[in-house]
C-alpha cells in the first residue's frame, strides 16, 4: 500500500505563489513500482481534473493547458516527494489539490493512477 500526503496549500491573492509538497511513503517498508506521479485538483463544484505529470526518468513533464508556463512538476530524484511550484496564481485555481501515483496508461487520465493523497486546498483570492 502507498500512502501519499499532500502540503504547502493555503490561501494567496492573485499572482502570488504557492509551493505543494507530496510525500510518498509506503507500508511495511514495501517496495512499489510507479510510472510517474501527477497532480490533479477538484474546483468547487466541479469534476476532477489533471493539472500536471511527471515520468518516472523525470524527462517527460506533462501540463494542462490552463497551467502551463506557471506551474512547474518536480521530484526529488528518489521519489519520496513531488512538487508543484505554482506561480501567477489566478482565482480560476482555486480548488483541491491531489497527488497521485500512476502505475500505467496515459498521463492525463485518473485511471492511471491507483494511489492518491486526501488532497490540500488551494484558495487564490481576486
Amino acid at each position: 500500500q502507498v500512502q501519499l500526503v499532500e502540503s504547502g496549500g493555503g490561501l494567496v491573492q492573485a499572482g502570488g505563489s504557492l509551493r505543494l509538497s507530496c510525500a510518498a511513503s509506503t507500508a511495511s517498508g514495501g517496495t512499489f513500482t510507479h510510472y510517474g506521479m501527477g497532480w490533479f485538483r477538484a474546483p468547487p463544484g466541479k469534476e476532477r481534473e489533471f493539472v500536471a505529470a511527471i515520468s518516472r526518468s523525470g524527462a517527460n513533464r506533462y501540463y494542462a493547458d490552463s497551467v502551463k508556463g506557471r506551474f512547474t512538476i518536480s521530484g526529488d530524484g528518489a521519489w519520496k516527494s513531488v512538487y508543484l511550484q505554482m506561480d501567477n496564481l489566478k482565482p480560476e485555481d482555486t480548488a483541491l489539490y491531489y497527488c497521485a501515483w500512476r502505475s500505467g496508461g496515459s498521463y492525463y487520465l485518473e485511471t492511471s493512477y491507483d494511489y492518491w493523497g486526501q488532497g490540500t486546498q488551494v484558495t487564490v483570492s481576486s
